[in-house]
């Protein structure tokens, strides 16, 4: 299995682990063969930590993304893949171009979605916590 070499008070020895049953190894040290007791197994220890996440219950029946567009308005579209962190605009609100309608999350990173035109926003395809694609359409602005 593995082979190993070991100086102990200046004399060397050459071991092989042949086999390993339970607590009992089979060695050869030298060309001799061994049995031999194992007391505890080293365990090797890392230390890069190990990152556990709860698991989140999500509904997805509710956050289903409505891909209806209407002829007449403007569709607002996800610049790049990621999730509705939080929404500052809602369906009724007047904006101007440049304000911020809702904040998405990408890439680890949040990223303002700003009005392109001026007008009032009707309707909101996104909840927060929705997840969205490249060019999904957010929200629609008359």
């Amino acid at each position: 299995m593995k082979k190993f070499k070991f100086t102990i008070r200046g004399n060397e020895y050459e071991v092989e682990i042949k086999d390993i049953e339970g607590d009992i190894a089979k060695v050869e040290v030298n060309g001799s063969c061994y049995e031999v007791e194992i007391h505890q197994e080293m365990v090797k220890t890392t230390k890069t930590p190990t990152l556990v996440r709860p698991r989140v219950a999500v509904d997805r029946k509710d956050s289903k993304i409505k891909k209806t567009v209407s002829s007449r308005a403007y569709s607002l579209t996800a610049p790049l893949p990621g999730s509705i962190f939080k929404i500052l605009k809602h369906e009724g609100d007047e904006v101007k171009k440049g304000d911020t309608i809702m904040i998405m999350e990408a890439m680890k990173m949040e990223n303002n979605i700003q009005s392109e035109k001026e007008g009032k926003i009707i309707s909101l395809k996104v909840k927060e916590g929705d997840a969205v694609l490249q060019n999904d359409v957010l929200a629609e602005i008359e």
